[in-house]
């Protein structure tokens, strides 16, 4: 079976700030966004373009920062920016769209981070009410 192994950045991080930030979408993705005014939040796949040296992309274990837990835990464990393929996700409330520009609040990407995907944030199936997570994650 051939494969088309290619990825495309769809677009970029303009703005980035604690209330909001401004996803540019390139011109030839512009038409994608079409509808997308309906939904209330957003799922964001972008590229962790500071993570993406040869150095960080071998990182394997980690000591997660954001829980401040003395142990070491496997990339796939946690949420750390340095992995194989630094993709990023975050959920996104959406608060305006005008023309290739998305508007929205809780992004944590950076300035300039390339935007790989961009999905409809749908309650009834990405969130899932039982989930568990362990104790010093929570």
């Amino acid at each position: 079976m051939k494969t088309n192994n290619k990825l495309f950045f769809i677009g970029i991080v303009e703005e980035a700030s604690e209330e909001k930030a401004k996803i540019l979408i390139f011109p030839d993705y512009c038409s994608g966004l079409k509808g997308i005014e309906d939904f209330s939040h957003l799922i964001i796949l972008y590229w962790i373009h500071l993570r993406a040296t040869e150095k960080e992309r071998r990182t394997l274990l980690v000591f997660p920062r954001r829980h401040a837990v003395g142990i070491e835990k496997g990339v796939f464990a946690c949420r750390s920016p340095s992995r194989p393929n630094p993709i990023g996700l975050c959920v996104v409330e959406l608060l305006n769209v005008e023309d290739c520009i998305l508007t929205v609040k809780g992004l944590d990407a950076l300035v300039n981070s390339p935007i790989i995907d961009i999905k409809p944030y749908n309650p009834r199936t990405d969130a899932v009410s039982d989930a568990h997570v362990p104790e010093w994650a929570s």
